[in-house]
């Protein structure tokens, strides 16, 4: 009878620490929520794009976080609302991308012990990103008037109760690290609205929502 209880103890302890994996913090709205921090005079509308460049080879982040991390930012800090007209053209370009995984070796002495310390909170791993982002301003020409440039790191702890899972973490760490690149960005901008502003309108408005080939060519009046 012994021996029947102690080899029901793995299971025990495999079935609790399952239940507990379940038991991660929720990232419900963590992926969507923009602080608010309007700039001091709002850009003209623009089109929005974003490359994600290295980022899109990354394990974390979805195809579609980078762009619409980008306009929710832009909509809710940075630029005028827009009905019909825009008036030049506002790109996120992430140019590096770094993402590690830390304390691996937990994992390996939990596992020795049937994952206990995981139920009383102790991390299986960590996951960092570091990301460096631009943000490139042109007027309905192409014409690049302006370049603004954002570092964001991230640490985020897989655990359970007071971490995230393992599906989750590695998302969560991307697009933490590039709004933190965002929020670098954006005094940037304010600092610099006053003179991109009436560029922006004297160029005219935009005929074509694709940015043109030869915007990639201009020289920027302005980089930080």
């Amino acid at each position: 009878m012994k021996f029947l209880a102690l080899l029901g103890r793995p299971a025990l302890f495999l079935a609790l620490a399952a239940a507990g994996l379940s038991s991660c913090m929720s990232v419900k709205g963590s992926f969507s929520h923009t602080p608010t921090a309007v700039i001091t005079k709002r850009l003209p509308p623009l089109e929005i794009t974003a490359d994600p460049g290295p980022l899109a080879m990354n394990d974390g982040a979805l195809p579609e976080d980078p762009l619409r991390l980008f306009k929710s930012e832009l909509q809710h800090n940075v630029v005028e609302a827009t009905d019909t007209a825009t008036y030049g053209y506002i790109r996120l370009v992430v140019t590096k991308v770094h993402t590690t995984r830390k304390g691996r070796s937990l994992q390996a002495a939990q596992v020795v012990t049937m994952l206990v310390p995981s139920l009383f909170g102790a991390p299986l791993e960590w996951y960092n990103t570091d990301l460096e982002a631009e943000v490139q301003v042109m007027d309905a020409a192409g014409q690049l008037l302006g370049t603004y440039t954002g570092k964001g790191t991230s640490n985020v702890k897989v655990a359970m109760y007071h971490g995230y899972s393992q599906t989750d973490a590695p998302r969560l760490a991307d697009v933490m690290a590039l709004r933190q690149a965002l929020d670098q960005v954006r005094p940037q901008l304010d600092t610099a609205a006053t003179r991109l502003s009436p560029l922006l309108l004297a160029g005219g408005a935009v005929n074509n929502p694709t940015l043109p080939s030869s915007a990639s060519s201009g020289t920027a009046s302005d980089k930080h």
